[in-house]
């Protein structure tokens, strides 16, 4: 956070709530890790993901548009995904904090983010990065594949997305890395072990769970 940045009153030393960021490869558990966060600090999850099937579920003006682009086979762009996202933010369920998931997925997007929460006098508090070895990721995948019978998630299609993690991650790894909120939480273990390095992690910022939501 920079020096022109309004700090949050503090609470017995503690900041309230947090405007928190989940990473880490699929299969890393951050999905599940990532609501038990929000619901332990009362934020709402923000996810890309979520609004985008919503939409589509939904058949809104948002959900054809997505739909569209995804039928031809192309990504929906940048401005786009920062558009739906800053309107999220925008509501007032997110006006003491959020946690994203699934954005930004780029560098592009980091900029996006991070001019938006400058406009607002805000910034990411931490980002939390679930590190789960590739080999972890892909047993858990295919464990889960084989579980839910889905056989288009072959070890190939797999090893793909995980690619692509690696490959767009990074370098959103190393902006946040240097502003020196990168959390980096061992992501092997109990659902509850992972969930309490975390909460160490934040705590360690300043962060905590308000009282009501302890």
């Amino acid at each position: 956070m920079t020096a022109s940045t309004p700090v949050p009153e503090a609470v017995d030393g503690h900041r309230p709530a947090a405007r928190l960021l989940i990473v880490g490869p699929q299969g890393s558990g951050k999905g599940t890790q990532g609501v038990r966060i929000a619901e332990s600090y009362g934020i709402p999850v923000v996810s890309t993901g979520d609004i985008f099937r919503a939409n589509i579920k939904e058949g809104t003006p948002l959900g054809q548009q997505v739909t569209a682009i995804l039928d031809k086979g192309d990504l929906v762009p940048d401005e786009l995904t920062s558009e739906i996202v800053r309107d999220r933010l925008s509501q007032d369920d997110a006006a003491q904090g959020f946690l994203l998931d699934g954005y930004p997925r780029n560098t592009a997007q980091v900029e996006h983010l991070e001019a938006f929460l400058e406009e607002r006098g805000e910034a990411l508090d931490a980002v939390i990065l679930l590190d789960v070895p590739r080999e972890e990721s892909l047993e858990r995948l295919t464990r889960r594949a084989t579980e839910q019978g889905r056989s288009d998630d072959t070890p190939e299609a797999i090893g793909h997305r995980l690619d692509i993690y690696e490959r767009e991650t990074a370098p959103i790894l190393e902006v946040y890395g240097a502003k020196g909120i990168v959390d980096r939480i061992d992501g092997v273990g109990s659902l509850d072990e992972i969930t309490a390095r975390i909460d160490a992690a934040l705590a360690a910022r300043g962060l905590r769970r308000p009282v009501s939501a302890a």
